[in-house]
Formats: C-alpha cells, sequence, structure tokens
C-alpha cells in the first residue's frame, strides 16, 4: 500500500512544476514582446481585416516569425495560426532641394485562431 501512495503522490508533484514553468515561458514571452513588436499597425484596411482575425504589427528588422509568434501569444494571451511577414522598402523623400530617405519598415501581418482576439481601443 505504502508504494502506491508514494507513486499517487510523485505523480502529483511534476503537474505542479509543469504549470510553474509554463507561467515562467509565458512571462519571457511577454518581456520578448517589448523588444519585438514596436507598435499596432493601425489602417483602415487593417481594421477591416480584424474582422477577419487578421491583426498586423510593426516589428523590428530583425525579427523571425516564430519570435513574432512568441511574442504575440505571451503579450496578448492569444493562440496565432499564421504570419505573414512583409518588409516595406526606404523611401527617398524631398524636402525641397534636399533628399532625405525614410527608413524601411519590418511588418508581421497575424492571423489568429477562432475566438481569439485582440483588443487595441478601450472603448468608454
Amino acid at each position: 500500500m505504502a508504494v502506491a501512495q508514494e507513486k499517487k503522490t510523485e505523480a502529483k508533484k511534476p503537474a505542479k512544476k509543469a504549470a510553474k514553468k509554463e507561467a515562467i515561458v509565458a512571462a519571457q514571452h511577454a518581456d520578448v514582446a517589448y523588444r519585438i513588436l514596436v507598435e499596432p499597425w493601425i489602417t483602415e484596411k487593417t481594421h477591416a481585416a480584424m474582422a477577419d482575425n487578421k491583426y498586423a504589427f510593426k516589428v523590428t528588422a530583425h525579427a523571425t516569425k516564430t519570435e513574432v509568434k512568441k511574442a504575440v501569444e505571451g503579450m496578448y494571451k492569444v493562440k496565432v495560426e499564421k504570419i505573414a511577414m512583409v518588409n516595406l522598402p526606404a523611401k527617398i523623400k524631398n524636402y525641397g532641394r534636399y533628399e532625405r530617405k525614410q527608413a524601411g519598415v519590418r511588418k508581421a501581418i497575424i492571423t489568429l485562431k477562432e475566438g481569439d482576439k485582440i483588443e487595441f481601443f478601450q472603448g468608454a
């Protein structure tokens, strides 16, 4: 009998440790989010795409799909299904007789699992 009771108590301990480990991993991904995600990309087109569970973010130039996925899931507590990355090139702008280069941007378009959503706007 004593052997059976020991096995039962041993089985319960890893479950608690696994839950703690998941919480730590989620917190680490949330910390990564502030280095990866720059800001939400909100335009008329992306606002209309939010109805289809597609959200756009401006991300750092070195960000990868897996880093963006971990960052969004950690920060917003949602499940990401698909990510599309877009590199928008730098543009040359004219200011009178002077030319200036406008920085290029990397954009991530994220599709969320059905039922999940991100609230960017706080309604009153």
